[in-house]
């Protein structure tokens, strides 16, 4: 089977964009911007049909490449990249899959970006009582050649209720349980980035699952949804 890929020409238009990021360029370039954003949204269309061989995709969402400018220093109106979002079907799936294409900038997202005020207490007893299947899937060889460490923000102490000498606090201070992977500008324009996409998601499954079944029961192990 082959598979849609991202063209050079659509990296080409963001470096451009990049460095004419003003409305008049973008007016005169606009059938330039729609042509590449239809490769990447393709490209995002096919990764979900792939993607639904092993998971559950409900929707794949593409970002507006307009930027909010109504409370930041920098004016630019355009992004000067291509993203997605794919979420997962039902309640007792968590978790999400994010993919950033921009010149020198590529990368893949996973997890949980901004938890909820109850889910991330949820997580955070979790780690409290037991994090022992955690710390086995950092460990997994493909895992973490794939993804390396978890990732995101954490708080500069311990949260409140919670011991600032527990052995799993760099778990319980985070804010952000999320994983990423970058890629070259030449890896994202081979044939082969779809299927490495594929492919990284697929490894990242396992973590999903905890954290589904984490965020869908309490702590007793007994189920939140019907």
């Amino acid at each position: 089977m082959l598979h849609p890929k991202i063209n050079k020409e659509t990296l080409e238009f963001l470096k451009h964009l990049k460095h004419n990021n003003n409305r008049e360029w973008f007016t005169e370039n606009k059938s330039r911007y729609t042509k590449e954003q239809a490769n990447f949204k393709g490209f995002m269309a096919t990764l979900a049909q792939e993607m639904n061989q092993h998971d559950a995709i409900e929707k794949s969402k593409l970002f507006r490449i307009y930027r909010d400018i109504r409370f930041s220093k920098d004016k630019t109106p355009y992004k000067s990249s291509f993203s997605g979002f794919m979420s997962r079907k039902g309640n007792h799936r968590r978790g999400g899959y994010y993919v950033h294409i921009e010149p020198g900038n590529s990368f893949l997202g996973a997890g949980f970006w901004k938890p909820e005020k109850d889910d991330l207490l949820r997580i955070r007893k979790e780690w409290e009582m037991d994090a022992q299947e955690l710390k086995a899937i950092l460990r997994e060889e493909s895992f973490a050649a794939t993804w390396g460490p978890l990732q995101g923000d954490s708080v500069k102490t311990a949260p409140k209720g919670f011991d600032k000498e527990h052995p799993n606090i760099d778990f319980i201070k985070k804010k952000q349980y999320i994983f990423q992977k970058s890629f070259t500008d030449k890896e994202v324009v081979s044939a082969d980035f779809l299927p490495n996409v594929n492919r990284a998601f697929k490894i990242i499954r396992p973590y999903f699952d905890l954290m589904s079944n984490i965020l869908t029961t309490n702590l007793n192990g007994e189920s939140l949804i019907d």
